[in-house]
């Protein structure tokens, strides 16, 4: 056997028949037991010698109920023999059995990537588990099921990968909950005996769940800076599925991928099916280490590289203040007001294109309104580029509504049953983009739209779930492809614009944030993480999003008072809430006064000399919203020159000063200089880190919603 290896990467030892995955601060293991199945060894905290390892070996049967096949963690179990936990993959051959067993047939390794061979002990059903080790310790898993028989099988289940935690009591899960308007609501747990179930069968990501996990143990109570904390995300916009399962020895497992929920993938000879990619990593440092490691992964891996490194832009966005009810003249006269504050790039929202009026009319039909615009896009666009801003737009490709042309003229391309209703959600339905006809028709109008007009920003927004699935021009047994080839052509149709208009941005966006995953971040720059944009609500809802995706692409908005809740916050408060994520504004500027306008720029201004720390740098939660009166936040630019500080009031006061807040990140030996952005700051204009972080900083936080920003410069 092999002795010791201090370098990161992928080892086969030949002789145990091991891989040894090791990378950041932990090392994931696995092997081919004596029954030739691939065999989960470990997957925890760095473990550098390789004569630590010993071969991979099946678990002793603890009685009839629990047989060793049900037992021995594998690392792509299927559904067959006597295995009776969450399978990997499920599937129904030509002849009707349904028995799966996959066993290790050879493999492939080149540098940090690593491809197992696997087949069905009775017939060529195959499957390749591909792995890929990033030097971050961030490690993505995936499956490739081909159909090697002569005949068709149908895949009922197609998971991703599971992840096998060590064994123990007393775990804990951690995930993001939610509804419209409450996205991403950090929720925690005990890991009981049994399965629990996170999925969205809505054809999306959806506002409900998100497809992230963290889980705390065994035995631990892991807190921001503290604690083993095993954590991962898919990358699928479509329906998923994380089942979170304790086994009866106490073993943890989170099998994960797209949804089995009305699921039947059929293969044909010769086909096959990729699975999502499903990313997870390993901390000892607490839930505040998984939250940065996964953003500057994010930042790094995942982000189209075409836009990496590009900050981004202050937006304003005209729907608050103009609502459908758009044209040339109102939209120039927003441009001016937002050119003014110091806006970078103006987008047009819903109500510009066809008979759209209403949430009622115009959806598929993607053309300028000559009501509206007589003469095209071209006057507005060039408007905005003579004020120094560029131009974005608002569209909703995935969708139709009935009174349109499009409808009208193929009333077949949006999902139904025959002779069943076709239930409308926001006065729409949705488009089969699993049809090719489909597909290349939003393609081409989108493409059209962008060779003919400078836009360099779509908001590509998404306003209902699927309902009634059917796809009945082919034939029954193909017609849940769907669930797959909808997602896959959305994908296709952003690669294809992308790559034909190089400069393109996009946003995310889904009646909130009901598409924030990382398939759908490998093509957009930033989310829409909610339509609540009350800046109090705000806090939390960005707190829960920054858990396991980077701030650098949550749009956070500027927007009037009241709220949807009633409530009026300053208008400072709202900046600086806002100014904690990629800032945008959304408010009616025509009826802003000029004390309001001064104000507004002065803070984008102050935005703009920050906003690399804010985007790029470490985020430390120091305190949060969901817990006493004060929350806190901090970014640490990647050099660690320089921090900035947010704080925030709320909560009865009786009089007491607001407490001191520590500091994380920072260099204890360094001084550090500090100038108040907003807010008095009081005391010394310098401090060590030392002080900093353990002593604290008391800031003036008292009235109703009071806010706070603080720059700290390290000196020489």
């Amino acid at each position: 056997m092999a002795g010791d290896a201090l370098d990161p990467g992928i080892r086969f030892l030949p002789e145990a028949r091991l891989w040894v995955l090791s990378a950041g601060e932990m090392s994931y293991v696995f092997g081919v037991n004596e029954r030739e199945e691939l065999q989960h060894v470990y997957w925890g905290r760095r473990i550098r010698r390789d004569r630590d390892w010993s071969p991979a070996a099946s678990l002793p049967q603890w009685d009839g109920v629990d047989p060793s096949t049900n037992t021995t963690p594998e690392e792509y179990p299927g559904w067959g023999g006597l295995r009776f936990c969450e399978p990997c993959l499920k599937v129904v051959f030509a002849d009707g059995g349904r028995d799966l067993v996959l066993k290790y047939v050879d493999h492939a390794l080149q540098d940090r990537d690593l491809t197992l061979h696997l087949r069905d002990l009775g017939c060529d059903l195959q499957v390749d588990l591909g792995y890929h080790l990033d030097p971050s310790g961030i490690l993505r898993r995936q499956a490739t099921v081909r159909n090697g028989t002569d005949h068709p099988v149908v895949l009922e289940s197609a998971q991703s990968a599971v992840w096998h935690l060590p064994q123990g009591p007393d775990c804990h899960l951690n995930y993001l909950s939610g509804r419209w308007g409450e996205e991403t609501r950090p929720t925690r747990e005990e890991i009981h005996p049994g399965s629990k179930v996170l999925e969205s069968r809505r054809g999306s990501t959806s506002n409900q769940m998100n497809p992230w996990f963290a889980i705390e143990g065994p035995g631990e109570d892991a807190t921001e800076e503290h604690g083993d904390v095993w954590f991962g995300a898919l990358g699928w916009s479509g329906s998923w599925k994380l089942v979170v399962e304790q086994t009866p020895r106490l073993d943890v497992r989170v099998t994960g991928g797209m949804s089995d929920f009305d699921f039947a993938h059929p293969l044909a000879p010769g086909e096959s099916l990729t699975t999502p990619p499903f990313y997870a990593g390993f901390t000892a440092r607490g839930m505040g280490q998984a939250s940065r490691l996964f953003h500057r992964f994010q930042l790094e891996r995942i982000l189209p590289r075409a836009s990496s490194g590009r900050l981004r832009p202050v937006l304003y966005n005209s729907w608050e203040a103009t609502g459908f009810d758009v044209d040339q003249a109102g939209q120039m006269a927003l441009a001016e007001k937002a050119a003014r504050i110091g806006v970078e790039r103006f987008v047009m929202d819903d109500g510009w294109f066809g008979a759209r009026d209403s949430s009622r009319a115009g959806l598929g039909d993607w053309r300028p309104s000559r009501r509206k615009f007589p003469d095209g896009l071209g006057p507005l666009i060039a408007h905005v580029k003579k004020l120094g801003m560029d131009f974005g737009l608002w569209v909703e490709p995935e969708m139709v509504n009935p009174d349109s042309d499009l409808y009208r003229a193929h009333p077949d391309w949006v999902l139904h049953f025959p002779g069943r209703p076709r239930s409308e959600a926001r006065n729409q339905l949705v488009l089969n983009l699993a049809r090719d006809d489909v597909k290349e028709y939003v393609f081409a109008a989108l493409d059209t739209l962008l060779s003919e007009n400078e836009i360099a920003f779509l908001k590509w927004d998404l306003n209902r779930n699927f309902a009634e699935p059917g796809w009945p021009v082919v034939p029954v047994t193909d017609q849940r492809r769907v669930w797959v080839d909808q997602v896959r052509h959305v994908y296709g149709i952003i690669d294809r614009l992308r790559l034909r208009h190089p400069g393109l941005e996009i946003e995310s966006c889904a009646s909130g944030g009901g598409r924030v995953d990382l398939g759908i971040l490998a093509r957009t720059e930033q989310v829409w993480p909610s339509d609540n944009t009350d800046a109090f609500d705000r806090l939390s809802l960005q707190e829960g999003f920054s858990l396991a995706y980077t701030p650098k692409i949550m749009m956070a908005w500027v927007t009037d008072v009241p709220t949807l809740n009633g409530r009026v916050t300053p208008l400072t408060y709202r900046f600086l809430v806002a100014m904690t994520g990629s800032l945008g504004i959304g408010a009616n500027l025509l009826k802003w006064t000029r004390e309001e306008t001064d104000l507004a720029a002065r803070m984008i201004a102050l935005y703009k000399s920050i906003r690399a720390i804010v985007q790029e740098g470490d985020l430390f939660r120091l305190l949060s919203p969901r817990k006493g009166r004060v929350a806190a936040s901090e970014y640490v630019a990647r050099d660690g020159r320089q921090a900035v500080l947010f704080a925030f009031s709320h909560d009865p006061q009786f009089g007491r000063e607001a407490p001191p807040v520590r500091l994380r990140g920072l260099d204890e030996e360094a001084v550090y200089r500090l100038r108040s952005l907003e807010g008095r700051l009081d005391g010394p204009a310098e401090l060590s880190g030392a002080a900093l972080m353990h002593r604290g900083l008391r800031l003036d936080l008292k009235g109703d919603y009071g806010a706070a920003a603080v720059l700290l410069e390290r000196t020489e």
